[in-house]
């Protein structure tokens, strides 16, 4: 009785109202659930859930969506680290690899204690190929959001590429335990496979 109940209030309460929580999508994102994060983040969400949601439309293959929510957070005051946070992923998106580091880096500058900004500023110091410090990058975000399955994801791939195996291994450990249903599992069980037969 008591399941039966609570399946019928959790079907009256909204899925928006679930998602515009960043963690719980975030939680969906890593998840591989890029489809329902995008049909359930509103355009009024906060900035974290716009940035999540953008991804997600980038991993569906949808680069025009993906920048129009991009450029929804570069749309915020200068004053707003979101503002560079979502230039940085815009210009990135674009091709325009010089200026978006200037951005990410801006973003890291106004706000040192954002998971997001160190971050984006990973993604592109890796499309820079700087392998090492984007790594640096992402253990800094991995650092301030311990949720932050995908900063360890990155991470991991970053410090492989730089020649730090042992840095990869427990990036991917943590990855794997936080973000189980990852699309990106098979993946990474395959690298540390091949990297441990070594």
């Amino acid at each position: 009785m008591k399941k039966t109940l609570f399946t019928v209030v959790l079907a009256l309460v909204p899925m928006a109202a679930l998602a515009q929580d960043a963690s719980e999508l975030q939680r969906m994102f890593e998840a591989g659930k890029y489809q329902q994060v995008v049909e359930t983040a509103s355009s009024a969400a906060q900035p974290a859930v716009i940035y999540t949601a953008a991804q997600s439309h980038q991993k569906l293959g949808a680069p025009g969506q993906a920048l129009e929510k991009y450029q929804q957070l570069a749309a915020l005051p200068e004053s707003d680290p979101w503002h560079f946070i979502g230039l940085a992923a815009q210009q990135l998106l674009e091709g325009q690899n010089d200026p978006a580091l200037a951005s990410a880096r801006r973003a890291v500058e106004m706000a040192g204690g954002s998971a997001e900004a160190h971050y984006q500023l990973g993604l592109v110091l890796a499309r820079r190929e700087q392998w090492a410090e984007a790594a640096e990058a992402f253990d800094r975000a991995a650092d301030i959001d311990q949720a932050n399955a995908y900063a360890r994801y990155y991470g991991g791939l970053m410090h492989y590429r730089a020649n730090r195996p042992d840095r990869m291994a427990t990036r991917f450990e943590q990855f794997l335990k936080l973000a189980p249903e990852a699309p990106e599992r098979p993946e990474v069980l395959s690298i540390m496979k091949t990297i441990r037969g070594r």
